[in-house]
C-alpha cells in the first residue's frame, strides 16, 4: 500500500450556511487537520461527490475520512443523505458526524437509528463553534484510525441509489 495515499486526509463538509462553512474551514485549517476539505451545499451534491457523478465525475482520491453533515439542507436533507450513506456497503464505513443547530430529541434519535457516528449541536457562540469543530477534527482526522482502503472502499461507482418514499395505502373509508 502506498503510504502517501494512505496519509491523504480529505473531509467532505456538507453545509449550506456560508458563515458556518467559513468558521468550519478556519477551525480545521488552524491545525491543518485535513489535506483537503471539499464543501458541498446540499444533499444531492453530497451524493454526487460520494458516487463520483455530476460535477464530481472525474474526482480521484478515494472516499473522505469524514463527512461533516448538516441536517437542514436544500434539495435532500441530511437525514436522507445519512440513510443512503449507511445503507451502501461501499460508503457505510465512512464516519458521518452531524453538525446541526437542532437540539430536537427526534432528530438526535433518528440520526443514531440510521448509523450516525456522532451528533454535535452547533454552538451559537463563535469561539465555542470553532472549538467544537477543532475537537471534531482532532479526533476524526488525527486520533481516529480510518479503515484501510480496500477494493470495496474505492469511491462508489456512479450509480443512483434508490430513494424510497413510502406512501400509505388509501384509507378504506375514502373509497380508494
Amino acid at each position: 500500500m502506498n503510504t502517501e495515499v494512505r496519509n491523504v486526509k480529505n473531509i467532505l463538509l456538507a453545509e449550506d450556511d456560508p458563515l458556518d462553512v467559513e468558521l468550519t474551514l478556519a477551525a480545521l485549517g488552524e491545525h491543518r487537520l485535513a489535506n483537503k476539505v471539499t464543501v458541498v451545499r446540499d444533499g444531492t451534491e453530497v451524493l454526487d461527490y460520494l458516487y463520483c457523478r455530476g460535477a464530481f465525475a472525474s474526482r480521484t482520491g478515494g472516499n473522505p475520512i469524514l463527512v461533516l453533515l448538516d441536517l437542514k439542507m436544500p434539495k435532500l436533507n441530511g437525514l436522507e443523505v445519512l440513510k443512503i450513506i449507511k445503507a451502501d456497503d461501499q460508503l457505510k464505513v465512512i464516519p458521518v458526524v452531524v453538525l446541526s443547530s437542532s437540539r430536537e430529541t427526534p432528530d438526535l434519535v433518528e440520526c443514531y437509528q440510521h448509523g450516525v457516528n456522532a451528533y454535535v449541536v452547533k454552538p451559537v457562540e463563535f469561539t465555542e463553534f470553532v472549538r467544537a469543530v477543532k475537537q471534531l477534527g482532532i479526533f476524526w482526522a488525527a486520533v481516529n484510525e480510518a479503515p484501510p482502503p480496500t477494493d470495496e472502499a474505492k469511491p462508489a461507482v456512479s450509480r443512483t441509489p434508490e430513494i424510497k418514499h413510502e406512501v400509505p395505502p388509501p384509507h378504506p373509508a375514502s373509497g380508494g
